[in-house]
């Protein structure tokens, strides 16, 4: 029986998938060099949001990731993510870089699929909040934190906080109107 193993240091596991059954729960081959590179390149380009409504971007979306294609899915994370350059900075200084793995019920031959993977530490929180995922942190792999670092380092921009400032309600004028309203007399 030849099987694909995975080892997570960390928790002292390892994952054995029967090579015959690793189509059938969602491993896809490994990535040569070069799409590697091409994917990497590309999460550092420029993002392409095209100007539609949000729902077809999101179907477009959910396409690419389905696709499995490292190129498609790297192009989804430039474009989406490109605000989270701040959280991903905060993760970065935290001494261990983690990555988040969520993983949700699943009916399949497996109780649990992998639903996400991020970096952004409060979108891994966010995950917790639906009571059937598991949330895992994982120390972060260098070839990420390098990427990372990277992306950090040209995309994140400091902003200065700016607190508004609330206008004073007028109790005459909000009185008149909740006259004028039909309300109470």
């Amino acid at each position: 029986l030849q099987v694909l193993a995975e080892e997570c240091h960390r928790d002292k596991m390892t994952l054995r998938v029967p090579t015959a059954k690793a189509k059938a729960v969602g491993m896809r081959k490994l990535s040569s060099p070069d799409v590697v590179a091409t994917a990497l390149n590309t999460l550092k380009g420029r993002a392409r949001v095209k100007r539609t409504m949000w729902s077809r971007r999101a179907q477009e979306y959910v396409a690419k990731i389905n696709s499995g294609d490292l190129v498609s899915i790297a192009e989804v994370v430039r474009d989406l993510y490109r605000s989270e350059a701040a959280r991903y900075r905060e993760n970065l200084t935290t001494g261990t870089p983690n990555v988040w793995i969520v993983m949700s019920p699943s009916e399949g031959a497996w109780p649990y699929a992998v639903a996400a993977v991020t970096a952004d530490p409060a979108e891994g929180e966010a995950f917790t909040e639906a009571g059937g995922n598991l949330v895992e942190a994982v120390p972060m792999p260098e070839v990420l934190r390098d990427a990372i670092e990277k992306f950090v380092a040209e995309h994140h921009v400091e902003r200065e906080f700016f607190k508004r400032s609330r206008r004073r309600a007028d109790p005459e004028a909000l009185a008149r109107r909740h006259h004028d309203e039909g309300g109470h007399e």
